[in-house]
């Protein structure tokens, strides 16, 4: 799986690269940093909803409906990440994706 990270004008602003070290460790505390590519991306196109992180190649998994999360042809898409809360959306969002 590929999680971009947002690193855009706005996204940077709102705090991306916090949003990046919290994912760097949280990979590495849920032990899947060999099932993730971590990767910053210029723009997602979401800079109205905050820091945006995509996840990419989930395959067939189902995304549960959630307004944190918009569902493209690539994958999904978090919005409104940060420091704080990057942890819960991952567990909530992208974890269960993982392990399938």
């Amino acid at each position: 799986m590929i999680i971009k990270v947002c690193v855009g004008s706005s996204c940077h602003l709102k705090g991306s690269y916090d949003v990046i070290e919290a994912l760097k460790t949280i990979l590495k505390q849920y032990d899947v940093e060999h099932l993730v590519e971590l990767e910053a991306s210029f723009c997602l196109g979401q800079c109205a909803k905050g820091v945006s992180v995509a996840a990419e190649e989930l395959g067939d998994a189902k995304v549960a409906e959630n307004p944190s999360v918009s569902v493209t042809a690539d994958g999904m898409i978090l919005h409104n990440v940060n420091a704080q809360n990057v942890e819960d959306l991952f567990k909530k969002e992208v974890l269960p994706l993982i392990n399938k």
